[in-house]
């Protein structure tokens, strides 16, 4: 396995599994500060917007072939 292979692999497992942590911290954040429905909506949707722009300029990337 090279080197490239490898880091790509690591970086899409990793990655992954980061963002999922992140949203664990975000529930988590909701359920102890009781923010409720309307307030864990919110949280999500304004801390989910930088991981939704990661993964669209990821896209984005690969099918610009830049």
């Amino acid at each position: 396995m090279s080197e490239a292979v490898f880091s790509q692999l690591a970086m899409s497992v990793l990655l992954t599994a980061l963002i999922g942590w992140m949203g664990f911290i975000v529930w988590d954040l909701a359920k102890k500060s009781k923010a409720g429905k309307f307030g864990t909506i919110a949280l999500f949707t304004v801390l989910g917007a930088g991981v939704l722009g990661f993964i669209v300029k990821t896209v984005l990337v690969e099918i610009m072939q830049i």
